[in-house]
Parts: structure tokens; C-alpha cells; sequence
């Protein structure tokens, strides 16, 4: 199957650097790149030489760095069309929101932006800014119209940033930048399948204020719904409320209680290749809703709750059913519990985490998974949820292969 050591491709990457403090992210970018086969060239801003100087770019990668549309040395060649003309790929990396304004507007004033009108080949963009202006309007308005424009986005991701604030607006780590620009157009793995993800939490209601809930960000299911449309699947995303946007493509079904999941889920399971149970379903919900505050009276308050439907078992008992896959997070002795939870609910497939270490899993960027099935197991390492769905996606690819014989 396919990993990301064997993406050694003879390609040729033009990477335009934009002034950001990610700036320094892109040395990285090219170190691999040139790792894995790839002939890489380097056009800076003026701005981005502010951040990282010319010197480093031109030692990695071998080649002369560029910054100057009119070039007295290269201006004979028409410089920017023979760049242009070049590149296999080109990516804007880091993709301030400067460089994507002006992009999607078609200007042309300096030789990055030149180049990307130039451009006839597949062409990326890695944005990276403060979290404020990439919740901007204008700023998502220009990524949409980039997008239309047939643009591939990667990322960004949240996380802490330069200026001290937390959010989305963090260039997405190189390696994951890397695997998108030399993965081949053909390791589609899923491609024509129906995928089914659930995803978050659920949100129990006591009274019109309160509800029982639990720690799911929902980030690990949106990252696999992301992977599995790269693997060239049809994917249905059911949510509980989250803070995340979900990826263009998918079918999104918003819900918000466990009995909204159930139903949402079920209405879809019967039709679907794949089910990725991912959600943090709430085990137990309220007999009782009370239509009215709860006021804060006695020392004590007794809750009744009751049992919720179990969406992932239920759906392992379809006839016919998709490749069933469920989640498991713990807190202690996670092997037992996830091989008890795979035979009890008759899995395909169970992916465990360990919770409440400072290890990843809720909230975290990062995490780590053991995968079981009913005759084999696979430890995937901590690393950020983007790339472990990607590995856990070719990981269920596999196995339906492997069932298949």
C-alpha cells in the first residue's frame, strides 16, 4: 500500500514564498521535497527575504532563487514563462493574505503573482496568517474564488500562533504539504465508494440552558472526512456541533442530540460502502426534559438518565452493511476494551486512543491510534490528525481489499 516513502517522483516544484513568519517552515518544505526525487526552484517576495534569506533557499535546493520579475540576467528567456513552463506543480507556500488577495484578483505586480497567472500546471496554496484574517470574509471569499478557479487549498490548521493567539491560520506542517504536491493523481484507494463518517459530540439537553456533553472536537473525524475525499470517495458527514468547517464536497447533516445522530445515521447506512463511527456519542441521555431553568434550590439534585441507542452496533447488524469501523477512546487498559468492543459489536475495524495523558486525543492537533481487527492489529504513531486519517483511510482500503479475497 502506499506510504509516504514511496513518493520518491521525479517531479519538478516550483515553490513561491510570501512574506510570513511561516517563511521559515518552507526550508523544511524544500529539504523534503529534494528527499523524495523532486527538482524544486524558489521564487521569493521581497517581503519573504525579510524572514529567510535567499542563501538558505538557494543551498537547498541547488538552483538560483529568484525574486525579480524584470530580470536583466533571465528577461532574454522571458523569465516568469519559462518558470512557469517548468513546474509540474507550483505552491505558494506560506500564502499570506496579501499574496491570496491578490491571486484571486488576478493582479500581477511582482514575480510570484506573475507566475501564478503564467501558471499552467497544478498550482497550491499553503495559507498562513493570523487567525482574525482568515476568518475575514473578504478573506474567505478570496480562498472560495481561488478554489473555483481550480486552486488546491492545504490547510491551514489551528493551533497557536507567532503573535500569540490561538486559532486556524498555522501553515500545515511541511510533510503534510509534501505528501499532497507528489502523491500521484492514482492512489485514489477509495475512489467510487460511498463513505459515512460521524463525527463530534452530542449535546444531551437538561432545560433550555444546560446540556450533558463530552471533550470531542470533532477534529478527528473531519480530518478522516478529508482523507477519504482525497481517496477519491463519496463522503456523507454526520456531525454533532463543532467549532470546524467541513470540507468542501462532503454531504453535511448538522445534528445535535444522540437520538438526531441515531436517526441521521441510520437513514444512510443501509447505502454507503464505509461507516466511520467517530463520533463521542452520549452513552446516556435525560428521561426527563425539564421546560423550564433548573433553579439552583437543594444541595442536591438527582439526574435520571437513560440508555441512548447504540448507532455503531446497529449499524454492524445491516443486511447487507458497510465496512464498519468504530473509535474507541480510554483512559485505562485500552487494548482490552477496544478488542471487547470490536467482537461485541461485531466490527470490521476499531481505531484506539488513549484519553486524559497529555498524549493527544481531545482538543489535541496530534494523536495516536491502535487499529484492531479480528486477526491483526497496527500501532499508527503520534502525529497530526491530518496525516493519521490519511494513514488510517489507506489502512481500511486495505483491509476491504484484503476481505474481498
Amino acid at each position: 500500500m502506499f506510504t509516504f516513502q514511496d513518493l520518491t517522483i521525479n517531479k519538478h516544484i516550483l515553490l513561491a514564498v510570501s512574506g510570513g513568519i511561516a517563511a521559515y517552515k518552507s526550508a523544511e518544505l524544500v529539504r523534503l521535497l529534494r528527499k523524495q526525487g523532486a527538482e524544486v526552484r524558489v521564487v521569493m517576495t521581497h517581503s519573504a527575504m525579510q524572514f529567510v534569506s535567499p542563501l538558505t533557499f538557494q543551498a537547498l535546493s541547488g538552483n538560483p532563487v529568484h525574486s525579480e520579475l524584470l530580470d536583466a540576467d533571465a528577461e532574454h528567456a522571458m523569465g516568469h514563462i519559462s518558470l512557469a513552463r517548468w513546474a509540474d506543480a507550483l505552491i505558494i507556500a506560506p500564502a499570506t493574505a496579501n499574496t491570496l488577495a491578490k491571486c484571486s484578483h488576478g493582479l500581477a505586480d511582482d514575480l510570484l503573482s506573475t507566475l501564478y497567472l503564467a501558471a499552467t500546471c497544478p498550482v497550491y496554496v499553503a495559507p498562513a496568517m493570523n487567525q482574525a484574517m482568515w476568518h475575514k470574509t473578504v478573506t474567505q471569499e478570496n480562498i472560495h474564488k481561488l478554489k473555483s478557479h481550480g486552486v488546491t487549498v492545504i490547510g491551514p490548521e489551528p493551533g497557536e500562533q507567532a503573535c500569540g493567539e490561538t486559532g486556524f491560520g498555522r501553515m500545515s506542517e511541511p510533510a503534510e504539504i509534501c505528501r499532497c504536491l507528489l502523491a500521484e493523481p492514482g492512489i485514489r484507494c477509495l475512489s467510487g465508494l460511498k463513505v459515512l463518517i460521524s463525527a463530534g459530540p452530542t449535546r444531551e439537553p437538561l432545560d433550555p440552558v444546560r446540556y450533558l456533553t463530552n471533550r470531542s472536537s470533532g477534529k478527528m473525524g473531519y480530518a478522516l472526512a478529508n482523507a477519504a475525499l482525497k481517496a477519491g470517495a463519496k463522503v456523507t458527514l454526520v456531525s454533532g456541533p463543532v467549532a470546524l468547517t467541513a470540507p468542501d464536497n462532503v454531504d453535511l447533516v448538522n445534528v445535535e442530540t444522540a437520538a438526531q445522530m441515531y436517526t441521521a445515521v441510520m437513514s444512510k447506512a443501509a447505502e454507503q460502502d464505509i461507516y466511520i463511527g467517530a463520533a463521542a456519542v452520549a452513552d446516556y441521555s435525560p428521561v426527563m426534559l425539564e421546560q423550564q431553568k433548573i433553579k439552583k434550590q437543594s444541595e442536591q439534585i438527582t439526574l435520571t438518565l437513560q440508555k441512548t441507542r447504540d448507532i455503531l452496533a446497529e449499524v454492524a447488524q445491516l443486511t447487507p452493511r458497510p465496512f464498519t469501523v468504530g473509535f474507541a477512546a480510554e483512559t485505562h487498559d485500552l487494548e482490552h476494551y477496544a478488542q471487547d468492543k470490536l467482537a461485541r459489536k461485531n466490527l470490521d475495524m476499531i481505531a484506539a486512543n488513549w484519553v486524559g495523558r497529555d498524549i493527544g486525543g481531545f482538543d489535541s492537533e496530534q494523536n495516536a491510534l491502535q487499529v484492531f481487527w479480528k486477526q491483526g492489529q497496527k500501532n499508527l504513531a503520534m502525529t497530526t490528525k491530518n496525516q493519521l486519517a490519511e494513514q488510517l483511510i489507506r489502512l481500511i482500503a486495505e483491509r476491504m481489499e484484503l476481505n474481498k479475497t
